[in-house]
């Protein structure tokens, strides 16, 4: 029985230090597992070797990739990823690929339907088939997880709006909620911006990463910031998905908005540390971590 399904672009990531599998939904599907959590993923590969070897990747990992469709037309996805001079990443994302292509298929709506939260993203609804699966699946969804990933140019203001009218859970971090806000006009406070989004689309929990400044969880209008926590940063590729997945571990555990805040911002600095967004780490270092700063 999963209880999570990811939806949407798994791909390589193709680094100056080498190619690592990535995109967000699997990215958050791992880290879903490593927590304890039954993650499946729904995406789509090419008859490849890289979409071979993303599946041995998977299995190695023990993550669900029973629906990850096979495309008998369109190569696996890559992205071309480099370092601007902030040390910040930059995505080519190469299109189109295979998991532009993600179809409705006779076990994909039960599967949707028997889980419990349906995590999707902007990037999946770049293409026709793709967006109209993920509108498809998000008609049968129960608790509906938004990580809304803008990348230029990948996306368009009507789209974006039609899935934040879906989310129970929104994530974003601070340049998407600034782009966002700024279509419906001048709101000077990140607070003002996650008030209006909030009322305007009706989204119970909305959570705001600020990189090495840490997060902002607005749940049902109650505001709750946390720091974040200090490491020695590798590289950021994974850190935003790893922190979603301690944010849904932590939402199922029924942990407070503080303590889910602390979970989620520890894992995604442990995840910082390491190269890669999959990196392999313990439960256990993220206690680590939070016990390490409480102590200072």
């Amino acid at each position: 029985m999963n209880n999570i399904i990811s939806y949407g672009e798994i791909l390589w990531d193709l680094l100056p230090s080498g190619a690592l599998p990535g995109g967000a939904p699997m990215n958050v599907a791992y880290h879903l597992q490593k927590l304890g959590q039954s993650p499946a993923l729904i995406s789509r590969i090419g008859l490849d070797k890289r979409g071979k070897d993303l599946l041995t990747f998977l299995k190695t990992k023990n993550v669900n990739a029973a629906h990850v469709q096979l495309d008998y037309h369109l190569p696996t996805g890559i992205v071309h990823a480099t370092a601007n001079v902030h040390g910040e990443m930059q995505y080519d994302i190469v299109s189109p690929v295979a998991w532009d292509n993600i179809e409705v298929e006779d076990d994909t709506i039960p599967l949707v339907k028997q889980a419990d939260y349906f995590i999707f993203g902007s990037l999946a609804a770049r293409n026709k088939t793709s967006r109209d699966t993920l509108f498809t699946l998000l008609e049968d969804a129960n608790t509906k997880v938004l990580d809304i990933n803008l990348r230029a140019p990948h996306f368009n203001r009507a789209i974006v709006e039609s899935l934040l009218q879906k989310a129970d859970i929104l994530k974003m971090n601070e340049s998407e909620l600034q782009l966002i806000a700024d279509w419906f006009g001048n709101f000077k406070t990140a607070t003002d911006r996650i008030t209006m989004i909030q009322q305007k689309f009706d989204i119970p929990n909305i959570i705001v990463t600020l990189g090495a400044d840490g997060a902002l969880m607005n749940t049902n209008g109650n505001l709750n910031p946390h720091k974040g926590f200090k490491v020695k940063v590798a590289d950021t590729i994974g850190s935003g998905d790893s922190f979603l997945a301690a944010m849904i571990t932590s939402i199922i555990q029924q942990r407070t908005p503080d303590e889910t805040l602390t979970f989620a911002c520890a894992l995604g600095a442990l995840v910082a540390s390491r190269s890669g967004g999959c990196p392999d780490y313990l439960p256990d270092e993220i206690h680590e971590l939070i016990n390490k700063q409480k102590q200072l």
